[in-house]
């Protein structure tokens, strides 16, 4: 197949339609005034920011937000994350190499080793390194002086960091929101604009109210659909669009496959719940976590799913969307 050079590769895309400015970045309005507050305030003294932590469920615009900092501030952005610190030399080749006044960004910081965090104490509060050299008797500590620097941490799972390490975050901490439907029709109308993608506002509305409230997903099922009608050859008009994501497996109200499976086996197979989530798990073939941090949530949202101390129940809605009769246990 011929190449179009002058098209960005698709392991890029996600890079290009991120936004490069305030200005272009939709919803999450109190976080974006607050933050640019505080980067205001530091700039006028000549000071970098108090490091930031931003949580919420993946795909809301976590990373997004630490790349708009450091384009603010004129500084380098230095991203990696938490898996990806195994050992407390990781930290301190990371620590030592930064220039004044860089960023540091951390992805998925619950997932950082205890024993790391107790290194990265010092480094936010009194911007020092502390590391032991050798073993037993003859070991010392050396105290490396870094320079000023501003670490962004973003995480899935705020309850997953430690009390210690939540306290350090004194630029404050801020939650991402789902986003609205008008939001999301605006993130894919700027998508579909750099992609060179010509349709209307009715058929992005089809994709933005099957994306979750989630810019990511929105995105990604933007450009399955812009393949669907080139492969077919047929304009992205609302019938392209609603045929593609059918082909996709999510629905109008953006339920996957793996969505409704869950629910289906809630109601078919253990009528209607509760149900713990290890049997349900066990049932559906998926891992425990998977279920509780992908699927749920979402299920949740929407309010098709309740979680209860007993375990999980499909509720009346969950019922309707199915296309199920609401038994009148559900309705108790």
């Amino acid at each position: 197949m011929e190449k179009n050079l002058s098209t960005p590769p698709e392991a890029h895309l996600d890079k290009t339609l991120r936004p490069a400015s305030w200005d272009e970045y939709v919803g999450q309005e109190t976080i974006k005034r607050n933050v640019r507050i505080l980067l205001e305030a530091a700039r006028s003294r000549g000071h970098p920011p108090e490091h930031l932590l931003f949580y919420g469920p993946p795909g809301l615009g976590k990373t997004t937000l630490a790349y708009l900092i450091a384009n603010e501030l004129g500084a380098q952005l230095r991203a990696t994350s938490g898996p990806a610190i195994e050992r407390v030399g990781d930290l301190a080749a990371i620590l030592s190499n930064l220039e004044p006044y860089d960023i540091l960004f951390i992805d998925e910081i619950h997932r950082l080793p205890k024993t790391i965090e107790e290194v990265l104490y010092p480094a936010l509060e009194s911007g020092t390194l502390d590391l032991i050299i050798g073993k037993g008797p003859s070991a010392r500590t050396v105290q490396l002086s870094l320079p000023p620097f501003t670490l962004i941490a973003a995480t899935t799972r705020y309850a997953g960091l430690s009390a210690p390490l939540r306290s350090r975050f004194s630029g404050g901490t801020h939650r991402l929101e789902f986003y609205s439907l008008d939001e999301m029709v605006q993130i894919l109308t700027r998508s579909a604009a750099l992609l060179g993608i010509t349709t209307d506002a009715a058929t992005l509305r089809i994709i933005a109210l099957r994306s979750r409230s989630t810019p990511r997903t929105a995105n990604f099922l933007l450009k399955r659909v812009r393949d669907f009608a080139e492969v077919h050859n047929r304009p992205l008009d609302d019938a392209c669009a609603t045929e593609a994501l059918e082909l996709l497996g999510v629905d109008e109200r953006g339920l996957t496959a793996e969505d409704r499976s869950i629910l289906l086996a809630i109601i078919e197979r253990f009528g209607g719940g509760p149900v713990g989530l290890a049997t349900l798990a066990a049932a559906v073939s998926e891992e425990e976590e998977t279920i509780a941090t992908v699927h749920e949530p979402y299920l949740m949202q929407l309010g098709f799913l309740e979680r209860t101390p007993r375990g999980r129940k499909a509720t009346p809605l969950a019922y309707q969307h199915l296309n199920f009769t609401i038994p009148q246990r559900a309705l108790l």
